[in-house]
């Protein structure tokens, strides 16, 4: 059947990748038998795996071999490149070989380059939180899969408070499907507003209060967005994407361009109409405050993510932006 290689951040995307593949491959009543999974932290775990995809499959359908978060395209010894080579030249066609990683693959590496000859490689990576006209179209293409109308502003509504995470987008699309029912009319942002975890509008809220220099508030919506459990980092990734946005827009204003369309495009805001407000909002903030701003985020995600205490983290760095933008 052929070797695969899915790499790439977004763990639920490639669990769904996972999962269709799979079900193209094994015949569910022989799963157990012809289905295997081999993690990294087995120490033999390459090798049993090139091992297994050898055997021929049980009874009906063919053998579906994975060997999860591999790291044969980062480091490959010797021995196990030889393994390798040995087992794609003469992989079985009823052997569905998958590998995966959550790390960019190495091309410099023998065995990367081996992979690339022989396997299909597809990368699933985030959409940046700042590329709202492609989580916009991401929204659009999960909702036709499910067969869920929603009109342009319900489209919006869902890119903005979903944001670039793949699994609540689904878990949110799924439910919106089921409240949809038989009906033919698109659903609109009223409809759903009630209905959408908005788990990146206290992040937002947060993003205000910053920028009105309100340390006591900002503290207090650090606390309460811990408290329902939101990942540091994906509270980081909205603040980012938000002051990434609003640099850009003050620094084409700077530049003195004047069509509010160009502006648009080159921030990359899904909805032009929300330009206008914006232009309001940072009448009185300076590019050079905006520009203080994200080393001070990046700082804070890089030291998340070498296992920093999260709310320190992110209570020292919220009264740091507090400051930039408090008026002296």
């Amino acid at each position: 059947m052929g070797i695969y290689f899915y790499w790439g951040e977004d763990s639920f995307a490639i669990a769904q990748a996972v999962k269709a593949l799979k079900q193209k491959t094994v015949d569910p009543m022989w799963e157990s038998f012809n289905f295997d999974k081999f993690s990294s932290d087995q120490g033999d775990a390459i090798v049993q795996a090139l091992n297994q995809a050898m055997t021929p499959p049980f009874g009906s359908g063919n053998r579906f071999v994975w060997l999860a978060e591999t790291t044969l395209a980062q480091r490959c010894p010797e021995e196990v490149l030889t393994e390798l080579d040995r087992t794609i030249s003469a992989l079985p066609e009823t052997t569905t070989l998958l590998l995966t990683s959550s790390t960019k693959p190495d091309g410099r590496l023998k065995s990367t380059k081996l992979l690339q000859t022989h396997a299909t490689i597809q990368e699933f990576s985030l959409i940046p939180p700042w590329k709202t006209e492609l989580i916009a179209k991401q929204v659009q293409r999960v909702a036709q899969e499910l067969d869920l109308k929603l009109t342009q502003s319900a489209i919006d509504y869902v890119t903005e408070a979903v944001g670039n995470d793949t699994r609540q987008l689904q878990s949110e699309l799924e439910k919106l499907k089921v409240f949809a029912g038989d009906r033919k009319k698109p659903l609109d942002e009223t409809a759903i507003a009630p209905l959408v975890t908005a788990s990146t509008q206290s992040s937002l809220k947060l993003l205000a209060a910053i920028r009105q220099g309100k340390t006591a508030e900002a503290l207090e919506l650090v606390a309460d967005l811990l408290r329902q459990n939101e990942p540091a980092l994906r509270i980081v990734s909205t603040l980012v994407g938000q002051f990434r946005l609003r640099l850009w827009i003050k620094l084409m204003q700077e530049a003195g361009e004047r069509d509010d369309r160009e502006i648009a495009k080159a921030a990359e805001l899904n909805n032009p109409k929300q330009l206008y407000f914006l232009k309001q909002e940072l009448a009185s903030t300076s590019v050079a405050q905006l520009q203080r701003v994200l080393p001070l985020l990046l700082d804070l995600e890089y030291s998340l993510k070498r296992g920093s205490d999260e709310t320190i983290a992110l209570q020292t760095k919220a009264i740091e932006l507090c400051q930039i933008f408090q008026r002296r």
